[in-house]
């Protein structure tokens, strides 16, 4: 029996729906719900670490690999000042902690400190590196950066997610920082179009990245070190797997123990900015500081699982740490937004490791770290500890 050619088109048509819906983009699929997750290092994320992730509940981990050793100048760039390409050893070493958090279901979102032009500052001697938003170069060679890395990782089942570079800053070597922008609207207008020109930057990477793989969803930060702010100039990019990610340590001398050194404290101590003056707080003044955000993504009508709070924090010691995150925590729940808290078991640093609790590590410990024999997370509080318990809520809830 011959079909009829309407029915043989009705019948080809409906094979290729059939096959279009059973090859979804697991990847943004992933990013359908609300998730939660933490920040971490790649130099912590050993068996035991991802382990103890996947134990907790954390789903996913922004993954930063600046700190893993490498016998370049900059890890998988080789050299930050000439990068002809991703150094085969640290490429290897980079696939060998996705293996891991894929063999405990952590997922991973790739984000990037350093990139060609751009040296993190902490491997800059604390200076701040303006190169990629001065030179064409640079720019070129960071494509060429992304398009490869996003090419070897495009498989990988532990990849959901390529941060293109972490708080981007293009207009400080201006002068411009978020609260300091008198004279910036006319900067930006001058720099529209050029190298200095954020959005312009953003679609050319992701343009690169698509050459080779059309699916994993691109993380873009706001300017301002990824302020809230910045929203206010972020302009929205024509892909459907597009993430866009601010941070908050808002405000920033209440949040950092040792610059805080015991003047503030939240809710009823904050910093007025006029010296050490204090002013009462509430949530209100939280969510006030992020309605950039919300507002930005109101005008441009982008959902609430297509913003990424990429990093918020405060340090353990700091007085009210235990209620600023937890109503830092709330608003992003309110707002449906997935999150990710600084950071899990920094093996390193401990002023915003939470399971080692509130108080200071005494003088013993910090013998024991000093001489190496221990490290920070040898002293993790196993019973109770109400700051960590905030997060520990929150993974089990899910």
């Amino acid at each position: 029996m011959v079909l009829p050619r309407f029915v043989i088109a009705v019948l080809a048509l409906v094979c290729l729906i059939s096959s279009s819906n059973a090859n979804p983009n697991s990847k943004l699929a992933f990013w359908e719900e609300q998730r939660k997750g933490a920040n971490g290092g790649a130099e912590d994320g050993t068996d035991e670490w991802f382990a103890a992730a996947a134990k907790v509940g954390i789903e996913y981990v922004r993954l930063a690999p600046n700190t893993i050793k490498s016998d370049s100048r900059d890890f998988l760039l080789g050299d930050a000042d000439k990068f002809f390409g991703i150094p085969e050893g640290d490429l290897e070493d980079l696939m060998a902690v996705l293996d891991r958090a894929d063999k405990h279901g952590v997922k991973i979102v790739l984000t990037t400190f350093s990139l060609p032009g751009r040296r993190w500052r902490q491997h800059n001697d604390m200076e701040f590196d303006f190169r990629l938003w001065t030179d064409h170069g640079f720019q070129d060679r960071a494509m060429a950066f992304w398009q490869e890395l996003a090419f070897e990782l495009k498989d990988h089942p532990a990849i959901v997610g390529y941060n293109i570079v972490n708080e981007p800053h293009p207009e400080r070597e201006a002068g411009f920082q978020a609260g300091q922008t008198d004279g910036f609207d006319e900067w930006l207008e001058k720099n529209e179009g050029g190298v200095a020109d954020l959005n312009r930057f953003y679609v050319q990477m992701l343009s690169a990245i698509r050459s080779v793989d059309k699916e994993t969803p691109v993380f873009v930060d706001s300017r301002f070190h990824a302020n809230p702010e910045g929203f206010k100039t972020l302009k929205p990019i024509d892909d459907p797997a597009v993430l866009y990610s601010f941070h908050f340590y808002e405000p920033w001398i209440f949040t950092t123990f040792r610059v805080n050194n015991g003047r503030f404290a939240y809710p009823d101590r904050m910093p007025t900015g006029i010296g050490d003056e204090t002013e009462a707080w509430s949530i209100a003044d939280l969510s006030a500081r992020m309605q950039p955000v919300r507002d930005w993504a109101e005008k441009h009508s982008i959902p609430k699982n297509r913003i990424h709070f990429a990093e918020f924090g405060c340090g353990r010691k700091v007085e009210g740490s235990l209620q600023y995150l937890t109503d830092v925590i709330k608003l992003a729940n309110n707002a449906g937004w997935h999150w990710a808290f600084y950071s899990f078991r920094a093996g390193g640093w401990d002023s915003m490791n939470y399971e080692l609790g509130t108080e200071k590590l005494n003088w013993k410990a910090w013998q024991e770290i000093e001489a190496g024999t221990k490290g920070y997370n040898d002293f993790i509080i196993e019973g109770e500890n109400p700051l960590w318990e905030i997060f520990e809520r929150e993974f089990r809830a899910k």
